[in-house]
C-alpha cells in the first residue's frame, strides 16, 4: 500500500503540536511546584478562613464569614492595615528616586568602577534581613553609633530611641528599608536605562543639553513604560514587607509599625494574643492579599492609559 502524502497544513498542525508539547513538558516542572507550594496553600487558606481553627488541634468548627465580621470590628486589624499603607507611601517614592539617580549615576560609560559601585550598592539586597534588622537595631540603638555621632555634632541633646518611640519607629524603619532594597530597583533602572540608545545621548551633547535636560526631555520618556512596571513592583513588594518589620521592631513600639504580614503572624504562629487563630489569621490575609490584587490591577490599568496616550 502507498502511504497518503500528508499535506502542507498538517505538517504544519503537527509541527506546532510537537512544538507545543515540549513547550508544556518544560514548563511543567515550574507549574507542578506552584500548584504544590503556591496554589494548593491559596486554597488552604480560603478553606482555613471559614473555620474557627487555632492550627494545634484536631477540632475545626465551620464559622463561615464570621473571620471576616470579626475583622472589620477589629482595630489592631485596621491599625495594621494603615500602616501597611502608610510604610508604602513613605518607602516607594523613596526607593524609586534614589534607585533611579543612582542607576542613571552609574549608566554612565565614562565612570571608572561602575561594576564596583554597582556590587557595593546591590550588597544590602542579597544580605539576609535577619543579619540587617540586628546591625541595625545596634546601630540605630540609643547607645549606637548613630546616637554618638549626632549627640557628638551637637545635632541632638540627648541620645533617641529611633525604634522605641512611635515617633521616629516607622520613620527609621523606612530608612533602613530604602538602604536595604534600593539595590534592586537600582538594577531594574539600569536594564530600562541601558535600553535607550547611545546615540541619543550624543544628539543631546551635541545640542548643548546637560545631563539633568538629557534626562528629562529624552531618557525619562523613552523608559516610562519599563517605569511603570517597576513601580507595580516596589509598591506590591513594600505592601507584603514583613522580614525587615519583624527582626527590627516586631511591630512596636505599641503597634506603631505593625503591618498586616505581622498581624498575621502574630495571630496565626504567636501565643501574644492568646492561643493562636489560624483561621482568623487566614482571613486577614486574604482580605488584604484581595486588596493589593485590586491594587495591583488599577495600577496596571493606569500604566496601559498611559502608554496608549504616549504613543497617541
Amino acid at each position: 500500500m502507498k502511504s497518503v502524502p500528508i499535506s502542507k497544513t498538517e505538517r504544519k498542525r503537527r509541527e506546532r503540536l510537537r512544538i507545543n508539547l515540549w513547550c508544556w513538558a518544560f514548563v511543567s516542572m515550574t507549574l507542578i511546584f506552584y500548584v504544590a507550594f503556591q496554589g494548593w496553600p491559596i486554597l488552604s487558606s480560603i478553606y482555613f478562613s471559614l473555620l474557627n481553627w487555632s492550627g494545634l488541634t484536631k477540632d475545626m468548627k465551620f464559622v463561615g464569614l464570621a473571620n471576616y465580621k470579626e475583622l472589620l470590628g477589629d482595630q489592631l486589624f485596621w491599625n495594621a492595615f494603615i500602616n501597611s499603607f502608610k510604610y508604602m507611601v513613605l518607602v516607594v517614592p523613596l526607593q524609586l528616586v534614589f534607585s533611579l539617580f543612582l542607576a542613571y549615576l552609574l549608566n554612565n560609560p565614562k565612570l571608572k568602577g561602575s561594576s564596583i559601585y554597582r556590587t557595593i550598592y546591590f550588597v544590602p539586597v542579597v544580605t539576609t534581613a535577619a543579619i540587617v534588622g540586628i546591625v541595625m537595631v545596634f546601630i540605630w540603638g540609643v547607645n549606637g553609633p548613630l546616637n554618638q555621632m549626632l549627640v557628638s555634632w551637637g545635632i541632638l541633646q540627648i541620645p533617641i530611641n529611633f525604634f522605641g518611640e512611635g515617633k521616629t519607629a516607622m520613620s527609621s524603619l523606612v530608612a533602613v528599608a530604602v538602604w536595604k532594597d534600593c539595590g534592586i530597583y537600582m538594577i531594574y533602572w539600569l536594564a530600562a536605562l541601558q535600553s535607550v540608545p547611545r546615540t541619543m545621548y550624543e544628539a543631546a551633547m551635541v545640542d548643548g543639553a546637560g545631563r539633568f535636560r538629557t534626562f528629562r526631555s529624552i531618557v525619562m520618556p523613552m523608559i516610562l513604560p519599563t517605569a511603570g512596571v517597576i513601580s507595580i513592583l516596589c509598591v506590591i513588594s513594600s505592601l507584603k514587607v514583613f522580614d525587615i518589620v519583624k527582626t527590627m521592631t516586631e511591630g512596636g513600639p505599641f503597634y506603631a509599625t505593625d503591618v498586616i504580614a505581622t498581624y498575621v503572624y502574630r495571630m496565626a504562629f504567636s501565643s501574644e494574643m492568646g492561643m493562636p487563630r489560624l483561621g482568623y489569621a487566614s482571613a486577614a490575609a486574604l482580605l488584604f492579599g484581595i486588596t493589593i490584587i485590586i491594587i495591583g490591577a488599577v495600577l496596571n490599568m493606569v500604566k496601559k492609559v498611559l502608554n496608549q496616550k504616549r504613543y497617541n
